[in-house]
Protein backbone atom coordinates (compact mmCIF):
# COMPACT_ATOMS: atom_id res chain seq x y z
CA UNK A 1 0.00 0.00 0.00
CA UNK A 2 2.69 2.53 0.89
CA UNK A 3 4.81 2.10 -2.37
CA UNK A 4 1.52 1.90 -4.26
CA UNK A 5 1.08 5.31 -2.93
CA UNK A 6 4.69 6.72 -3.88
CA UNK A 7 4.23 5.57 -7.19
CA UNK A 8 0.68 6.56 -7.71
CA UNK A 9 1.73 10.18 -6.71
CA UNK A 10 5.04 10.11 -8.55
CA UNK A 11 2.99 9.22 -11.39
CA UNK A 12 0.29 12.33 -10.48
CA UNK A 13 2.43 15.09 -9.63
CA UNK A 14 5.14 13.71 -12.61
CA UNK A 15 5.04 17.75 -13.70
CA UNK A 16 6.43 19.00 -10.79
CA UNK A 17 8.91 16.20 -9.65
CA UNK A 18 10.29 16.39 -12.96
CA UNK A 19 10.93 19.80 -12.34
CA UNK A 20 12.80 19.07 -9.16
CA UNK A 21 15.10 16.20 -11.00
CA UNK A 22 16.22 19.42 -13.48
CA UNK A 23 16.73 21.54 -10.16
CA UNK A 24 18.82 18.60 -8.66
CA UNK A 25 20.26 17.66 -11.92
CA UNK A 26 21.76 21.34 -12.71
CA UNK A 27 22.92 21.04 -8.71
CA UNK A 28 24.70 17.90 -9.29
CA UNK A 29 26.20 18.54 -12.33
CA UNK A 30 27.74 22.07 -11.74
CA UNK A 31 29.35 20.10 -8.46
CA UNK A 32 30.65 17.34 -9.83
CA UNK A 33 31.84 19.67 -13.13
CA UNK A 34 33.69 21.94 -9.97
CA UNK A 35 35.06 19.29 -7.86
CA UNK A 36 36.61 16.76 -10.64
CA UNK A 37 38.60 20.56 -11.70
CA UNK A 38 39.49 21.03 -8.45
CA UNK A 39 40.84 18.08 -7.45
CA UNK A 40 42.53 17.70 -11.18
CA UNK A 41 43.55 21.00 -11.52
CA UNK A 42 46.55 21.44 -9.47
CA UNK A 43 49.42 20.20 -11.74
CA UNK A 44 47.38 21.79 -14.95
CA UNK A 45 47.19 25.30 -13.11
CA UNK A 46 51.44 24.48 -11.95
CA UNK A 47 52.28 23.56 -16.03
CA UNK A 48 50.02 26.51 -16.95
CA UNK A 49 52.33 28.82 -14.77
CA UNK A 50 55.20 27.38 -15.75
CA UNK A 51 55.83 30.00 -18.97
CA UNK A 52 56.99 32.41 -15.62
CA UNK A 53 60.32 30.36 -16.08
CA UNK A 54 62.15 28.64 -12.80
CA UNK A 55 61.13 28.34 -9.38
CA UNK A 56 64.43 26.88 -7.89
CA UNK A 57 68.02 27.89 -8.10
CA UNK A 58 70.57 25.59 -7.57
CA UNK A 59 74.12 27.28 -6.53
CA UNK A 60 77.76 26.08 -4.67
CA UNK A 61 76.78 26.89 -0.69
CA UNK A 62 80.28 29.48 -0.71
CA UNK A 63 78.66 31.33 -3.96
CA UNK A 64 74.66 30.96 -2.19
CA UNK A 65 76.20 32.64 1.42
CA UNK A 66 78.05 35.28 -0.32
CA UNK A 67 74.80 36.04 -2.65
CA UNK A 68 72.55 36.17 0.63
CA UNK A 69 75.16 37.88 2.49
CA UNK A 70 75.91 40.54 0.20
CA UNK A 71 73.88 40.05 -2.72
CA UNK A 72 76.88 39.06 -5.36
CA UNK A 73 76.67 36.38 -7.81
CA UNK A 74 78.27 35.56 -11.27
CA UNK A 75 81.77 35.26 -12.34
CA UNK A 76 84.62 36.69 -10.00
CA UNK A 77 82.55 36.12 -7.02
CA UNK A 78 84.46 32.74 -5.55
CA UNK A 79 85.92 30.24 -7.37
CA UNK A 80 83.64 27.34 -6.43
CA UNK A 81 81.40 25.50 -8.88
CA UNK A 82 79.26 22.86 -9.14
CA UNK A 83 79.39 19.83 -11.42
CA UNK A 84 77.86 19.20 -14.28
CA UNK A 85 77.85 15.88 -14.32
CA UNK A 86 75.66 16.06 -11.14
CA UNK A 87 72.89 18.02 -13.32
CA UNK A 88 71.01 15.02 -14.60
CA UNK A 89 70.91 13.53 -11.23
CA UNK A 90 67.74 16.24 -10.21
CA UNK A 91 65.40 13.29 -12.39
CA UNK A 92 66.58 10.82 -9.69
CA UNK A 93 65.24 12.38 -6.59
CA UNK A 94 61.82 10.88 -4.63
CA UNK A 95 60.07 13.59 -6.20
CA UNK A 96 61.91 13.88 -9.81
CA UNK A 97 58.87 13.42 -12.07
CA UNK A 98 57.88 16.66 -10.85
CA UNK A 99 60.64 18.18 -12.02
CA UNK A 100 59.54 19.34 -15.64
CA UNK A 101 62.53 21.08 -16.78
CA UNK A 102 65.87 22.52 -16.15
CA UNK A 103 69.16 24.13 -17.27
CA UNK A 104 72.83 24.50 -16.09
CA UNK A 105 74.39 27.84 -16.03
CA UNK A 106 77.97 28.84 -16.05
CA UNK A 107 78.65 32.97 -16.06
CA UNK A 108 81.51 34.33 -17.72
CA UNK A 109 82.91 37.57 -19.07
CA UNK A 110 84.37 38.48 -23.14
CA UNK A 111 85.62 41.64 -24.77
CA UNK A 112 83.02 42.24 -27.74
CA UNK A 113 84.01 45.86 -29.83
CA UNK A 114 86.55 47.02 -27.05
CA UNK A 115 83.84 46.17 -24.61
CA UNK A 116 83.54 43.95 -21.82
CA UNK A 117 80.10 41.59 -21.64
CA UNK A 118 78.45 38.98 -19.83
CA UNK A 119 78.24 35.85 -21.39
CA UNK A 120 75.75 32.67 -20.28
CA UNK A 121 76.61 29.26 -21.02
CA UNK A 122 73.79 27.14 -20.57
CA UNK A 123 71.91 23.68 -22.16
CA UNK A 124 69.80 24.87 -24.73
CA UNK A 125 68.55 21.94 -25.32
CA UNK A 126 69.87 18.94 -24.17
CA UNK A 127 68.33 15.10 -25.02
CA UNK A 128 69.94 12.51 -23.13
CA UNK A 129 69.17 8.91 -21.65
CA UNK A 130 69.25 8.12 -18.25
CA UNK A 131 70.31 5.35 -16.56
CA UNK A 132 66.90 4.38 -15.81
CA UNK A 133 66.32 3.62 -19.36
CA UNK A 134 64.35 6.95 -19.50
CA UNK A 135 64.91 9.80 -22.43
CA UNK A 136 64.89 13.06 -21.49
CA UNK A 137 64.36 16.77 -23.11
CA UNK A 138 65.34 19.46 -21.80
CA UNK A 139 66.95 23.03 -22.06
CA UNK A 140 66.80 26.62 -20.99
CA UNK A 141 64.51 27.11 -24.50
CA UNK A 142 61.36 25.27 -22.83
CA UNK A 143 62.36 27.38 -19.43
CA UNK A 144 62.15 30.72 -21.49
CA UNK A 145 59.13 30.30 -23.37
CA UNK A 146 58.35 34.02 -23.00
CA UNK A 147 61.40 35.71 -25.14
CA UNK A 148 60.98 37.23 -28.35
CA UNK A 149 63.03 35.42 -30.52
CA UNK A 150 64.09 37.09 -34.00
CA UNK A 151 66.39 34.09 -35.70
CA UNK A 152 66.49 31.19 -33.83
CA UNK A 153 67.19 29.36 -31.04
CA UNK A 154 70.67 27.90 -30.53
CA UNK A 155 70.57 24.13 -30.58
CA UNK A 156 72.35 21.49 -28.32
CA UNK A 157 75.65 21.62 -30.81
CA UNK A 158 76.04 25.11 -31.93
CA UNK A 159 79.30 25.76 -30.13
CA UNK A 160 80.00 27.92 -32.81
CA UNK A 161 77.23 30.47 -32.39
CA UNK A 162 75.51 32.65 -30.05
CA UNK A 163 72.19 34.49 -29.36
CA UNK A 164 72.75 38.27 -28.32
CA UNK A 165 70.32 40.25 -26.06
CA UNK A 166 68.39 42.95 -27.63
CA UNK A 167 69.48 45.78 -25.68
CA UNK A 168 73.15 44.64 -26.29
CA UNK A 169 72.64 43.93 -30.35
CA UNK A 170 70.66 47.67 -30.69
CA UNK A 171 73.95 49.35 -29.09
CA UNK A 172 76.36 47.24 -31.15
CA UNK A 173 73.99 47.41 -34.57
CA UNK A 174 73.98 43.49 -33.97
CA UNK A 175 71.48 41.71 -36.03
CA UNK A 176 70.76 37.49 -36.49
CA UNK A 177 73.46 36.18 -39.57
CA UNK A 178 76.09 38.72 -38.48
CA UNK A 179 79.41 37.08 -37.36
CA UNK A 180 81.00 38.64 -33.90
CA UNK A 181 84.60 38.30 -32.64
CA UNK A 182 84.42 37.09 -28.68
CA UNK A 183 88.10 36.65 -27.01
CA UNK A 184 89.64 36.07 -30.60
CA UNK A 185 86.83 33.47 -31.67
CA UNK A 186 84.50 34.31 -34.46
CA UNK A 187 80.29 33.28 -33.61
CA UNK A 188 77.85 33.29 -35.45
CA UNK A 189 74.75 35.32 -34.18
CA UNK A 190 71.91 32.86 -34.63
CA UNK A 191 69.45 35.18 -32.89
CA UNK A 192 68.25 38.19 -30.93
CA UNK A 193 66.00 37.39 -27.93
CA UNK A 194 64.00 39.86 -25.61
CA UNK A 195 64.24 38.68 -22.24
CA UNK A 196 62.29 42.35 -20.88
CA UNK A 197 64.93 42.22 -17.98
CA UNK A 198 69.09 42.34 -17.31
CA UNK A 199 69.77 39.36 -19.56
CA UNK A 200 68.73 41.12 -22.50
CA UNK A 201 72.64 43.07 -21.93
CA UNK A 202 74.09 38.94 -21.72
CA UNK A 203 74.92 36.76 -24.88
CA UNK A 204 74.03 33.21 -24.91
CA UNK A 205 76.04 30.18 -26.06
CA UNK A 206 76.23 26.82 -24.91
CA UNK A 207 77.73 25.52 -22.21
CA UNK A 208 80.66 23.71 -23.71
CA UNK A 209 81.61 27.33 -25.28
CA UNK A 210 81.45 29.11 -22.23
CA UNK A 211 83.26 26.93 -20.07
CA UNK A 212 86.28 26.49 -23.01
CA UNK A 213 86.44 30.60 -22.80
CA UNK A 214 86.71 30.39 -18.94
CA UNK A 215 88.71 27.01 -18.62
CA UNK A 216 86.05 25.48 -16.47
CA UNK A 217 85.52 22.43 -18.16
CA UNK A 218 83.07 20.53 -16.45
CA UNK A 219 81.96 23.36 -14.15
CA UNK A 220 78.35 25.05 -13.61
CA UNK A 221 77.77 27.96 -11.65
CA UNK A 222 73.82 27.83 -11.05
CA UNK A 223 71.08 25.56 -12.14
CA UNK A 224 67.41 26.67 -13.21
CA UNK A 225 65.06 23.98 -11.77
CA UNK A 226 61.07 24.43 -13.11
CA UNK A 227 58.95 21.76 -10.86
CA UNK A 228 55.59 21.25 -9.84
CA UNK A 229 55.03 21.77 -6.42
CA UNK A 230 52.04 21.84 -3.70
CA UNK A 231 51.30 25.32 -2.00
CA UNK A 232 53.16 25.10 1.31
CA UNK A 233 51.33 24.71 4.66
CA UNK A 234 52.31 24.96 7.93
CA UNK A 235 54.46 21.94 8.28
CA UNK A 236 56.17 23.13 4.87
CA UNK A 237 57.12 26.43 6.39
CA UNK A 238 58.20 24.57 9.37
CA UNK A 239 60.34 22.46 7.75
CA UNK A 240 61.86 25.41 5.54
CA UNK A 241 63.00 26.88 8.70
CA UNK A 242 64.94 23.67 9.70
CA UNK A 243 64.08 19.75 8.90
CA UNK A 244 65.57 18.97 11.95
CA UNK A 245 62.78 20.43 14.07
CA UNK A 246 60.25 18.00 12.68
CA UNK A 247 58.81 14.34 14.01
CA UNK A 248 59.63 11.62 12.40
CA UNK A 249 56.08 11.35 11.36
CA UNK A 250 55.99 15.06 10.16
CA UNK A 251 59.40 14.04 8.21
CA UNK A 252 57.48 11.54 6.31
CA UNK A 253 54.71 13.60 5.70
CA UNK A 254 56.72 16.96 4.38
CA UNK A 255 59.31 14.49 2.77
CA UNK A 256 57.01 12.59 0.94
CA UNK A 257 54.96 15.52 -0.64
CA UNK A 258 56.00 17.90 -2.97
CA UNK A 259 56.39 21.08 -1.25
CA UNK A 260 58.74 23.25 -3.28
CA UNK A 261 61.17 23.18 0.24
CA UNK A 262 60.61 19.28 0.41
CA UNK A 263 62.19 18.94 -3.64
CA UNK A 264 65.02 21.67 -2.43
CA UNK A 265 65.77 19.62 0.10
CA UNK A 266 66.02 16.34 -2.30
CA UNK A 267 68.03 18.12 -4.41
CA UNK A 268 70.46 19.16 -2.16
CA UNK A 269 70.75 15.53 -1.28
CA UNK A 270 72.47 14.43 -5.11
CA UNK A 271 73.94 17.82 -6.42
CA UNK A 272 77.51 17.61 -4.48
CA UNK A 273 78.38 20.87 -2.21
CA UNK A 274 74.45 22.35 -3.55
CA UNK A 275 72.14 24.93 -2.40
CA UNK A 276 68.79 24.56 -3.82
CA UNK A 277 66.29 27.84 -3.09
CA UNK A 278 63.20 28.62 -4.26
CA UNK A 279 62.54 31.89 -6.15
CA UNK A 280 60.01 32.94 -3.91
CA UNK A 281 58.35 35.20 -6.42
CA UNK A 282 57.63 32.13 -8.49
CA UNK A 283 56.52 29.52 -5.83
CA UNK A 284 54.48 31.58 -3.87
CA UNK A 285 52.65 33.33 -6.74
CA UNK A 286 51.78 29.77 -7.96
CA UNK A 287 50.96 28.42 -4.66
CA UNK A 288 48.43 31.63 -4.23
CA UNK A 289 46.87 31.46 -7.54
CA UNK A 290 45.93 27.59 -6.97
CA UNK A 291 44.77 28.58 -3.51
CA UNK A 292 42.26 31.17 -4.89
CA UNK A 293 40.97 28.68 -8.15
CA UNK A 294 40.58 25.96 -5.50
CA UNK A 295 38.55 28.00 -2.91
CA UNK A 296 36.52 30.05 -6.19
CA UNK A 297 35.61 26.34 -7.17
CA UNK A 298 34.17 25.38 -3.55
CA UNK A 299 32.64 28.48 -3.29
CA UNK A 300 30.62 28.14 -6.70
CA UNK A 301 29.92 24.49 -5.29
CA UNK A 302 28.52 25.81 -1.88
CA UNK A 303 26.55 28.26 -3.74
CA UNK A 304 24.73 25.80 -6.43
CA UNK A 305 23.87 23.66 -3.36
CA UNK A 306 22.30 26.86 -1.96
CA UNK A 307 20.26 27.41 -4.78
CA UNK A 308 19.66 23.95 -5.54
CA UNK A 309 18.23 23.37 -2.08
CA UNK A 310 15.60 26.83 -2.44
CA UNK A 311 14.52 25.92 -5.13
CA UNK A 312 13.63 22.29 -4.08
CA UNK A 313 12.07 23.80 -0.85
CA UNK A 314 9.95 26.18 -3.33
CA UNK A 315 8.52 23.25 -5.39
CA UNK A 316 8.34 20.55 -2.39
CA UNK A 317 6.08 23.35 -0.60
CA UNK A 318 3.92 24.13 -3.22
CA UNK A 319 3.73 20.29 -4.11
CA UNK A 320 2.35 19.65 -0.68
CA UNK A 321 -0.05 22.40 -0.18
CA UNK A 322 -1.23 21.00 -3.66
CA UNK A 323 -1.92 17.62 -1.79
CA UNK A 324 -2.90 18.99 1.30
CA UNK A 325 -6.50 17.31 1.25
CA UNK A 326 -5.20 13.81 0.50
CA UNK A 327 -2.56 14.43 3.25
CA UNK A 328 -4.86 15.75 5.50
CA UNK A 329 -7.41 12.74 4.81
CA UNK A 330 -4.51 10.59 5.54
CA UNK A 331 -3.81 12.00 9.36
CA UNK A 332 -8.03 11.88 9.83
CA UNK A 333 -7.60 8.18 9.10
CA UNK A 334 -5.13 8.08 11.49
CA UNK A 335 -1.43 8.26 10.11
CA UNK A 336 1.37 9.20 12.30
CA UNK A 337 3.15 12.95 11.34
CA UNK A 338 5.99 10.37 10.94
CA UNK A 339 4.70 8.19 8.57
CA UNK A 340 3.39 11.37 6.15
CA UNK A 341 6.51 12.65 6.23
CA UNK A 342 8.61 9.60 5.34
CA UNK A 343 5.87 9.10 2.61
CA UNK A 344 7.01 13.21 1.43
CA UNK A 345 11.00 12.62 2.10
CA UNK A 346 10.74 8.89 0.33
CA UNK A 347 9.16 10.49 -2.86
CA UNK A 348 11.58 13.47 -3.08
CA UNK A 349 14.46 11.18 -2.43
CA UNK A 350 13.57 8.87 -5.51
CA UNK A 351 13.57 12.24 -7.44
CA UNK A 352 16.50 13.23 -6.24
CA UNK A 353 18.47 10.29 -6.70
CA UNK A 354 17.38 10.04 -10.63
CA UNK A 355 18.20 13.38 -11.06
CA UNK A 356 21.32 12.96 -9.04
CA UNK A 357 22.48 10.22 -11.40
CA UNK A 358 21.77 12.07 -14.78
CA UNK A 359 23.43 14.85 -13.04
CA UNK A 360 26.35 13.35 -12.24
CA UNK A 361 27.32 12.21 -15.44
CA UNK A 362 26.25 15.67 -16.92
CA UNK A 363 28.45 17.06 -14.77
CA UNK A 364 31.65 14.61 -15.76
CA UNK A 365 31.12 15.55 -19.63
CA UNK A 366 31.11 19.49 -17.97
CA UNK A 367 34.48 18.62 -16.61
CA UNK A 368 36.01 17.74 -19.35
CA UNK A 369 34.77 20.40 -21.53
CA UNK A 370 36.51 22.73 -18.99
CA UNK A 371 39.62 20.60 -19.10
CA UNK A 372 39.79 20.45 -23.09
CA UNK A 373 38.96 24.64 -23.17
CA UNK A 374 41.10 25.76 -20.42
CA UNK A 375 44.06 23.52 -20.21
CA UNK A 376 44.06 21.68 -23.46
CA UNK A 377 43.71 17.86 -21.91
CA UNK A 378 41.47 15.52 -20.07
CA UNK A 379 40.69 15.76 -16.68
CA UNK A 380 41.19 12.86 -14.47
CA UNK A 381 37.69 11.35 -13.11
CA UNK A 382 38.09 11.48 -9.05
CA UNK A 383 36.20 8.56 -7.49
CA UNK A 384 35.32 10.26 -4.45
CA UNK A 385 33.66 13.16 -6.14
CA UNK A 386 30.57 10.25 -5.79
CA UNK A 387 30.53 10.02 -1.94
CA UNK A 388 30.98 13.77 -1.64
CA UNK A 389 28.31 14.47 -4.38
CA UNK A 390 25.97 11.89 -2.61
CA UNK A 391 26.41 13.44 0.65
CA UNK A 392 26.04 16.78 -0.98
CA UNK A 393 22.36 15.31 -2.27
CA UNK A 394 21.15 13.41 0.56
CA UNK A 395 21.57 17.21 2.77
CA UNK A 396 20.12 19.39 -0.42
CA UNK A 397 16.82 17.37 -0.54
CA UNK A 398 16.79 17.31 3.35
CA UNK A 399 17.23 21.00 3.75
CA UNK A 400 15.28 21.76 1.17
CA UNK A 401 12.10 19.89 2.47
CA UNK A 402 12.13 21.60 6.04
CA UNK A 403 9.26 23.92 5.12
CA UNK A 404 7.03 21.41 3.49
CA UNK A 405 7.71 19.18 6.80
CA UNK A 406 7.02 22.08 9.02
CA UNK A 407 3.76 22.67 6.76
CA UNK A 408 2.89 18.82 7.24
CA UNK A 409 3.21 19.04 11.00
CA UNK A 410 1.11 21.81 11.42
CA UNK A 411 -1.58 20.46 9.01
CA UNK A 412 -5.01 20.11 10.74
CA UNK A 413 -7.37 17.62 9.23
CA UNK A 414 -10.74 19.16 9.92
CA UNK A 415 -9.61 22.65 8.59
CA UNK A 416 -8.24 21.18 5.17
CA UNK A 417 -10.61 18.61 4.60
CA UNK A 418 -13.48 21.67 4.94
CA UNK A 419 -11.28 23.70 2.44
CA UNK A 420 -9.82 26.47 4.87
Amino acid sequence: MFWRMVTKTLIRQRGKMLMIAFTVILGVSLSTAMMNVMLGVGDKVNRELKVYGANITVRHKDAALMNDLYGLSGQGVNDKFLQEEDVLKLKSIFWGFNILDFAPMLEGHAELQGEDVQLVGTWPEKHAVLSTGEELHTGLKALRTWWEISGEWLSEDDNDAVMIGRELADSHNIHAGDTITLSGKSYTVKGVFNDGGNDDSKILMTLPAVQDIMNLHGRVSTIEVSALTTPDNDLARKAAQDPRSLSPDEYETWYCTAYVSAICHQIQEVIRDGVAKPVRQVAESEGTILNKTTLLMVLITILSSIGSALAISNLITASVIERSQELGLLKALGAYNWQIVLLVLLEVMITGLFGGILGYFLGIGFAQIIGQTVFGSYIEIARMVILIVAVILFFVTVLGSIPAIRYLTALKPTEVLHGK
